[in-house]
Order: structure tokens, then sequence, then C-alpha cells
């Protein structure tokens, strides 16, 4: 599937400057600014059907569309073959910010970048000094995601030791820090909920097809995992699956997927959306920071846990507690898993 969306908004910019107030000569200016503003993204194989990572992105571009009036622009991947084009493309473009979705576009973005010096990029989930040739025109958006993992891997520890629950589950889309971190998080709060945890872990090594994160799932569960925490994207709503099939709880990531039923106890959120949003915000203002990175955690509403289905509403108390000692520093996340 290949996705090209470009659209213009400076009449809504206009609007939402009107509706508060502002003068028309500063509106002019802003409107104008917006109007000669396009917001790239290219997002990975998962597509924006994820209902995750990927559709957070999205979500992130369309806000910066409607409330700031940016023109914006969305390519989706279907291999990786399609990084470098995709990206030179949005470069090609005139995009005045082009944001790559994931860890995987990092040695892609380190090519286009060093051939498009004055256009800026960011990328999700990667540190811009990781990227190859360290370009200053390349942003870092970054997640501590363990704190989200940790706080959805406690609820877990006290809903299996309440229940009697002998062990929990995560599976990976890749073994990659954006996705460890997670992990790890989830099996260190699992384990502080309840010492006597047992935790299961597997890679999918694939974040579009759920077959293989079903598969996986469904083993862990002949396991005696009841509960299976999802970081897989698209491929992990294959794990759900499996979790509402065998009658077993399941842990949604990125996005709040509570939606998919009853069954999930709540979801691991990274708030790339916001991500996307600051970020076009910024360069707007003409605040871009070249070779560093914005880092989102519970401080900022980057990190933190969705809804709360029945089951797990009881505990809404003391994932409250953890979630303001994590806050305030008294808990450190680990970001390296203690079972792979």
């Amino acid at each position: 599937m290949k996705v090209f969306v470009r659209m213009s908004a400076a009449a809504a910019m206009a609007a939402t400057l009107a509706a508060c107030g502002v003068g028309a000569a500063a509106s002019s200016a802003a409107s104008s600014k917006a109007s000669s503003f396009t917001l790239g993204v290219v997002a990975d194989t998962g597509g924006l059907n994820d209902h995750g990572f990927n559709h957070l992105a999205y979500v992130g571009e369309l806000q910066a569309h409607k409330q700031l009036g940016v023109k914006y622009q969305v390519l989706v991947s279907t291999s990786s073959a399609d990084y470098v084009p995709y990206l030179t493309k949005e470069a090609e473009n005139g995009d005045k910010l082009v944001v790559a979705v994931g860890f995987d576009f990092t040695d892609a973005l380190g090519q286009v970048a060093k051939e498009f010096p004055k256009t800026h990029f960011a990328i999700i989930d990667t540190p811009a000094q990781s990227i190859p040739g360290k370009p200053k025109n390349v942003e870092g958006l970054i997640f501590k995601s363990q704190q989200s993992g940790y706080l959805v891997g406690y609820l877990s520890g006290l809903v299996a030791k309440a229940k009697g629950y002998k062990a929990v589950s995560t599976v990976g889309g890749q073994d990659i820090p954006s996705v460890t971190a997670y992990i790890a998080g989830f099996q260190a709060g699992a384990r502080a909920a309840d010492p006597k945890i047992k935790l299961l872990n597997g890679f999918s090594n694939n974040f579009a097809d759920q077959a293989p994160c079903e598969t996986i799932a469904d083993n862990q569960i002949a396991q005696g995992s009841k509960i299976v925490f999802q970081v897989a994207g698209g491929c992990g709503l294959g794990a759900l699956q499996a979790a509402k099939q065998k009658g077993v709880y399941g842990i949604g990531v990125d996005a709040d997927q509570g939606y998919l039923g009853s069954y999930i106890l709540t979801s691991a959120l990274k708030k790339v959306n916001n991500a996307v949003f600051q970020a076009t915000a910024d360069l707007l203002k003409g605040k871009f920071d070249g070779g560093g990175n914005l880092v989102y955690d519970v401080n900022n509403n980057g990190t933190g846990y969705g809804s709360l289905n029945a089951v797990a509403k009881p505990y809404a108390g003391k994932l409250k507690k953890i979630l303001a000692e994590i806050k305030a520093g008294k808990i450190n996340v680990p970001t390296t898993m203690m079972v792979k």
C-alpha cells in the first residue's frame, strides 16, 4: 500500500487565529508562514492501520494541519527499499520537516539527510547522535518507553498475584532498543508487584504480519501466560487476537487499544502524536534541536498507560502511586531485559 496525501490549510489557520482574537496583520503573517510549511511523514511497513506507532504519527500530522495550518504529506513504506526514495521524495517536495517513523530508518536517514542539508528531519525512537554521519539537520524524538512498560507490568503483576497466575509474557517485533525498553520496564514492573511471577518473551522480527505474533503468543499461553503484552505494532495485533481467542488478558502498545475488547487490561502509551505535533510547532517558531533530541516521558505527557478494563480498575490507585514515584525519580526504571 502506498499512501500519498498533501493538503493546504492556510484558511483553517486564519480561522483559528481569528477565533482566538488575533489581529488581522498577525493572522495574515502567521497564516502565510504556515501555508508555506509542509510537514512530511514517512511511515514504516506496519502502515497507518497498525492502531499504534505509525497511526499515531499520522494523528500528530493531522493535528498539526488542523491546529497550526500547515500542509501535510504522508508516504507509507511497503518495504525497507522504500525508505531512501520516500525520504528523498519528501525532501525534493520542499517539506520544511520530514519525520521518519521508527528505528529502521536510521541508515536511510543518514544518507538522505546528507544529500539535503537544508531540509529539517526528525526520527522517532532514534537519538540524532546514532544517525550515520551525525548530521546537524536531524532531530531525535525519543521516548522513555520503559516507564510505560513498568506501569503496565506492575499492573500485570498485581492482577497475576491476586488471581494466582504463574506467568505473564511479552511479544516484541524486533530486538531493538525501542522495543526492548518497553519489555525491560514491563518485566521489572511485573517482578516488583509479584517477585515470583514467571516471565516469557519472544521476538517475531516483524511489525506488519499478524501471524508470527499470534503464533508466539499461542505458545506463551500454552506455557501458562495469562497476560500478553504486545510490543510489535501491527504484528502485535495478532498476539492480542491470540489472547482473546484463548481467554486470557492482553495489553496494548503505543496507542490506547482498549477498544479491541474487554480482555485488554490497559495499554502502554507512547504519545508519538504529541512528539510530531510539538516538533512541527517548534520549527514554525524557529526552534530545532539539530543533532540533538527531544525527550518524552511521564513528566511531559509522553509516556503512561491507557484506559483500564473492569479487572484493572480496582488497581487504579496503586498505579497512580507508582506513576507519581516514577515522576519523582523514586523509581528508576531499567532498560535492560531480565529475560530474553
